[in-house]
């Protein structure tokens, strides 16, 4: 079996997105979004451990044992960075990899909504960035803090489980940290980073009631956050921060959200026609009087019909932008076509 730094070789040579190691298979590779094996040689128990206990200190693998799943993050030099989540399935070590380019994409190579740039420049408020997992959030929040990076003089703290994009320093000063290295979890390092004069914080991912809470009054107190969820459109991310507060708090936060919001992004990958690549599918929402209001007033059912409309406020719903990549012949209809809300 080769060893685990020829294999990651392999799958960065391959522009693979992914490596899954899993006993009783080969290695296995994700490319513009498909699996595919890689030889013929079935990994075994001792493969998968060896491979892990490779880049995993003492007190990693000590926390791997007790928590039976670990996610990290490390660097082959002269390659790239991997994200990582190791785990145990039937009793056997498997490892997940996801590559992550060593240089931050530019912004305007990701075909995301040029507006989100100008919506950057605001001073507070809160912009999520929403999808399934491998759509995309993590490169789009990194590309546009890197963008912010060579044009703003700002202090951006970044709150991150586990660190993927490195950033350097520009006009901007970022702080990188860790959740379970440098925090013990996002509320912790979202509560100790309003008393660190932040301007921008990134919250790599809104999990639970108190880091949503927490990310809700640092937007009402002067900073602009960032934070991502696993919603796939605007106003299912809506409903999913509502229902994490218990019913007799939930009309305050409707008030709070209403005011603080300043858009959600909703994206997805595909693969291209061709299969040469993917392409990322979006939506967009833009906060303004009209949606504010239906949202205090618990009409976030119909803010949907006012994206299909708002395109003169930059707004668009996924529907909507897959039938432009079909019509582009950058997608296919085919691939498209399970995740219309109406078939068309």
């Amino acid at each position: 079996m080769e060893s685990l730094e020829q294999l990651l070789r392999m799958a960065y040579e391959c522009k693979a997105s992914d490596l899954h190691l899993t006993v009783g298979v080969p290695p296995i590779v994700r490319i513009n979004g498909e699996l595919k094996r890689h030889g013929e040689e079935n990994l075994t128990s001792a493969d998968t451990i060896k491979m892990a206990k490779s880049f995993m200190t003492k007190e990693q693998w000590d926390a791997f044992q007790e928590k039976r799943e670990l996610d990290l993050s490390f660097g082959v030099q002269n390659l790239t960075r991997f994200r990582v989540n190791v785990y145990h399935q039937r009793s056997n070590v498997g490892i997940a990899l996801r590559l992550i380019p060593t240089e931050i994409p530019e912004f305007d190579s990701l075909s995301v909504p040029e507006v989100l740039k100008q919506l950057s420049t605001k001073s507070q408020g809160l912009i999520l960035v929403t999808g399934p997992t491998g759509s995309g959030k993590s490169t789009t929040l990194a590309s546009l803090i890197n963008d912010m990076n060579k044009r703003m003089r700002k202090h951006i703290i970044t709150l991150e489980d586990p660190i993927e994009y490195l950033h350097r320093h520009n006009q901007s000063v970022i702080n990188q940290r860790e959740v379970g290295q440098d925090s013990f979890s996002f509320s912790n390092g979202l509560r100790a980073a309003l008393r660190q004069d932040p301007d921008v914080i990134l919250v790599g991912e809104l999990r639970d009631l108190e880091t949503i809470s927490i990310a809700i009054t640092a937007a009402e107190t002067g900073h602009l956050v960032f934070g991502t969820l696993h919603t796939p459109d605007a106003p299912s991310t809506i409903d999913r921060i509502l229902d994490v507060f218990p019913p007799n708090q939930q009309g305050q936060i409707r008030i709070q959200l209403a005011s603080v919001l300043v858009a959600i992004l909703s994206q997805r990958l595909f693969p291209t026609i061709g299969h040469r690549g993917r392409r990322v599918a979006t939506e967009l929402l833009i906060n303004n009087h009209a949606i504010a209001n239906l949202i205090r007033n618990e009409k976030v059912h119909q803010i949907l019909n006012f994206m299909q409309t708002g395109k003169e406020y930059g707004m668009h719903t996924l529907d909507m932008s897959m039938n432009d990549l079909i019509e582009k012949k950058i997608i296919s209809r085919e691939v498209a076509e399970p995740y219309f809300r109406e078939m068309s």
